[in-house]
């Protein structure tokens, strides 16, 4: 068996772009994978392919080689672009190779170890301050909304939510988000006495609406330095958060917010490979690890969570993404044995389930472990072309 072509597809989701990478065998096989450039990393495409013109005319089956061919061609930039392209080529590998045996991708790491992955309803709230329309929900303008949400994410039977920081003292109201240099509070990244209470005032109206068996999670994002982080910790003790989420390249800035925390802090999200993960499991930063399956390739995120069972950290999948990279997520969860709960976005564009063959099956918020061989599901190439990009590729 040989790599014959290697592939890249777009789609507009509404907000953003959906990436997917095709790879094409000579015995007929076809790999996929999602990835994406939306977030602070345009130009993957282009490095993926020039990346793939060494790949053509390879046995696509020996992953560990090939991925360290592109280790070492690529050493002395590593992470950043780089690695997630190279994460896209190794998750459509394997997505080749499972195929190739006939099972699933968590097969290949000696899963499933569950059937089930509870799940979070991610970005709870924050579409739909921007997005309602393409949507077709019912757009946040108050905390009363936040209530009504609440209770919504209840009765569909998720047992936990996770929101972001909302400001309704503007006009119109928006999200928090100085640490992407969006809005107020950039560049200095204080956390005010208003941004305290807007923290209090939105977990309250969740609190209220999902009831006190709902887990609640906070993500702060890059929103403030260590000092703020702290304040927001103490802010949120009041509701009892499943976890604070923060994102922070200083493991040892973190362990300090986490010893002043009285929850279990989650970071990482952003981080690449082993060797960055590895200071914030020495130093204890964390109580879940939260691992990127496109940036990091499901293969490395194997090898970051068997590194982290020592340290007695959980970890969890960063998915906010399309269905495709939710079924690679998924086999990552089934594989490892220190899964906390995966994150997956409810809210989207109506067309999205249309994008992949077999959508992931929800019940009772919980995610059915795909049994199909490699992901579980293909790429439906004609909806994708249906929906052409907001950004074009040439």
């Amino acid at each position: 068996m040989k790599i014959a072509r290697i592939d890249d597809l777009h789609c507009n989701a509404g907000w953003r772009d959906f990436s997917f990478l095709k790879i094409t065998t000579d015995e007929g096989l076809v790999g996929w994978s999602e990835y994406n450039e939306g977030y602070g990393s345009g130009g993957i495409t282009a490095v993926i392919r020039r990346m793939a013109d060494g790949l053509i005319g390879l046995d696509p089956r020996p992953i560990e080689r090939i991925m360290g061919r592109l280790q070492g061609i690529t050493r002395q930039a590593p992470g950043g672009i780089n690695q997630q392209a190279m994460a896209a080529i190794e998750n459509a590998l394997l997505d080749v190779k499972a195929k190739a045996l006939g099972v699933p991708v968590h097969e290949l790491f000696g899963g499933p170890v569950r059937d089930r992955l509870p799940l979070y309803w991610s970005h709870c709230g924050s579409y739909r301050f921007g997005h309602a329309e393409v949507m077709g929900v019912e757009p946040v303008r108050s905390v009363d909304d936040l209530v009504k949400l609440g209770r919504h994410v209840r009765e569909r039977g998720f047992k936990a939510l996770k929101t972001n920081i909302f400001r309704f003292d503007g006009n119109p109201p928006y999200m928090h988000q100085p640490g992407f240099a969006r809005g107020p509070g950039y560049p200095e990244l204080n956390a005010d006495g208003a941004t305290l209470a807007a923290i209090t005032d939105g977990l309250a109206a969740f609190r209220q609406g999902a009831g006190p068996e709902m887990g609640i999670l906070l993500d702060s994002n890059f929103n403030f330095k260590t000092e703020g982080y702290i304040k927001v910790a103490r802010a949120c003790e009041p509701f009892d958060l499943f976890w604070l989420e923060i994102d922070s390249y200083d493991a040892e800035g973190l362990r300090l917010i986490r010893d002043r925390a009285p929850m279990p802090v989650a970071s990482c999200e952003s981080l690449f490979g082993r060797r960055q993960f590895r200071p914030f499991f020495e130093n204890r930063s964390v109580d879940v690890a939260i691992i990127d399956v496109p940036w990091n390739g499901l293969l490395e995120g194997v090898k970051i969570a068997a590194m982290a069972e020592p340290y007695e950290i959980n970890c969890a999948p960063h998915n906010f993404y399309g269905h495709l990279s939710t079924l690679m997520s998924a086999n990552l969860c089934a594989a490892i044995p220190n899964f906390r709960i995966m994150e997956i976005d409810i809210d989207d564009v109506p067309w999205k389930d249309d994008l992949v063959t077999h959508p992931p099956v929800i019940q009772n918020g919980e995610l059915i472990v795909p049994t199909r061989p490699g992901w579980g599901a293909d790429i439906n190439e004609d909806a994708v072309r249906a929906h052409p990009p907001r950004n074009p590729h040439p």
